[in-house]
Order: structure tokens, then sequence, then C-alpha cells
């Protein structure tokens, strides 16, 4: 005779069985009306890039991702709950950003050793970018797992490629310094379409501010609430911008501003040169002389002063 005892275990079994099967089943997403299965995923650290507004900018790749993953990290489970209900995705997401990463860190990690497949996501675009997910990825690297990226959604390529600036070159720098000299060091930086993330409430100082330091005339482009329902480019040259975006202006979104290059001047002749730093040597000194023709010729200021060195120590000699 068989006890209730293996009855009872039996059935357990069973029933354990029936939902690992019914999970398995779940792992996928809705299209169109269309359900579609997510493939088992090999385990490893994914980083999954998400709509930074429009949820349909999404790659089939990211939500087979997000629906196959048996870890789903993100920011804000609230956030990443919209776009998982918008594609019938029943993975449930758990936390982790700069607040709980000392915690969560150690657990996604815990989870990539017992083989488990691990997604990270940023409440928008490419995880890494400009939030605490490197972290992540680079304990990851160095415990030796391996990180997929799944690349997608980015606002500063959005911003770049609307922009109409030159792409050829370009630095992607972040979150601007709220400090005003700090801004101003930091927009002074490189020769290159610059790419900036900006808060609406200091859009208007920052925007006088790289007038100011790189000129009114370079052309830029003030990108506000890409991909979204009232998406904008505002384009024109910095002091234009300025002008637009003044204190009183009242400007909300998420913004990226971009900033254009400086324009090639012509090389000067060097008898040219030398009269300039000549002329400003009779009443400056010798580094603000050097610092004035740097900002009239456009050459390194190191060069020109060593020049005036050189012709100091000539007309002396």
């Amino acid at each position: 005779m068989i006890g209730p005892g293996v009855i009872g275990k039996a059935a357990l079994q069973k029933q354990q069985s029936t939902d690992a099967s019914e999970k398995e089943r779940q792992r996928g997403f809705r299209l169109h009306n269309t359900n579609i299965p997510a493939r088992p995923l090999e385990p490893c650290l994914y980083l999954v890039a998400t709509p930074i507004g429009n949820l349909g900018d999404i790659t089939l790749r990211a939500l087979e991702t997000l629906a196959g993953a048996d870890v789903l990290a993100c920011e804000d489970t609230r956030v990443t709950r919209v776009l998982l209900d918008r594609y019938g995705i029943v993975n449930r997401p758990t936390a982790y950003h700069e607040h709980n990463a000392a915690e969560a860190g150690p657990r996604l990690l815990a989870a990539l050793g017992n083989g488990k497949s691990v997604a990270l996501v940023s409440d928008a675009g490419t995880p890494l970018v400009s939030d605490p997910g490197y972290r992540l990825a680079q304990q990851a690297v160095e415990a030796g797992y391996r990180v997929v990226p799944i690349p997608g959604p980015s606002a500063p390529l959005a911003a770049l490629v609307g922009s109409g600036l030159p792409s050829d070159a370009f630095l992607f720098a972040g979150f601007l310094p709220v400090k005003d000299k700090a801004k101003r060091d930091r927009l002074a930086a490189v020769p290159a379409t610059l790419i900036f993330f900006e808060s609406p409430h200091r859009i208007a100082a920052t925007v006088t501010a790289a007038a100011e330091v790189l000129g009114a005339d370079r052309r830029a482009a003030v990108c506000r609430e890409l991909t979204k329902t009232f998406e904008e480019f505002r384009r024109g040259t910095l002091g234009e911008l300025a002008a637009i975006y003044d204190e009183s202006a009242n400007v909300k979104g998420e913004i990226v501003l971009v900033v254009g290059p400086p324009e090639a001047k012509p090389q000067p002749e060097a008898a040219d040169v030398d009269a300039l730093l000549k002329e400003l040597a009779r009443d400056l000194p010798m580094g603000k002389a050097a610092t004035e023709a740097a900002r009239r010729t456009g050459l390194a200021r190191k060069e020109l002063y060593d020049r005036l060195l050189h012709l100091k120590d000539g007309d002396e000699g």
C-alpha cells in the first residue's frame, strides 16, 4: 500500500513540474497580438537598451532578452513594468540603482555564478551611459563572466544625428557640472562636436555660458523630449539659442545639448603672428599676450608662448 506521504510528495513534484513548464511557456513577448516565445539565454550579463520615450523603438532582440532572462534588473521597477506590460512580458523586475548597488550587485553576481542569465536595463536608453550599471559590468568582467550588449536607443546619438551638426568626431561628456567655473572648463575641453545632458531649469545659463566660452557664432542644437510626443529640435548659433532660452524661459522635459566643433580658421602667416605677438607684448605680460594671440589666431597658447620667448630672446640678443 502506498502511504499518503508518498502520494503527497508525488503530487508536489507534479505541481512543481507543472509550475516550471508554465514558467517556460510564459517566457515570451507579444507583438501585434502575436505571442512569440523567447529562446533560452546563455548564462551571462546582458546590457539591454530600452526606449528613451517612444516604446515602439524597442528591438526584437531586446524583447526576447527581457522575456527570457532568469533575472531582470532595472533602475525603477515601475518604469520597466510599463515597458514589460506593453509587450506582454511577465518577467518580474528587481531593483538595481545607485542607492542599493552595494547590496543588489552581489546578488546579481551570485545569480551569474549559479548559471543564471541576468539582464540589466536603465530607465531609458543604453545602460552604463550615465548610470551606475558600469560598476556591475566591471565586476562581472573581473569575475570572468561574459557581458553582452544588446544595442538600441541612445539619447546622445539621437540628438547628434537630429542636430544636423558634424558627426565625424564628437565627444559625449555626460551631465554638465552645476558650478559655473567647472561648467565653463568642461565646455572648453575638446575641438569636436560636444554632447551634454542638461536639465530644463539650467539650460538657459548653460547656453549663455557656452556662447561666452566657445563663441556666440558656434553652431548648436537643443534637443528636447527625444522620441516623445513633444520632441523638439532648436538649431542655431549659441548666441541665437541663448536669446531663446533666457532666464525667463519656461522649459520642460529632458534635454540633450549638442554643440558643433569650431570652424577651421585659415592659418595666419608666421610673420603676421610674430607681429601680433610683439604688439600684444608691449602692453600685456607674456602669458596674457600668448592667451590673447591664441584667441585671435586659433593657434595653441603654449606654441605662441614659446614663440614669444624666442622673439624676446632674439630681441635681447
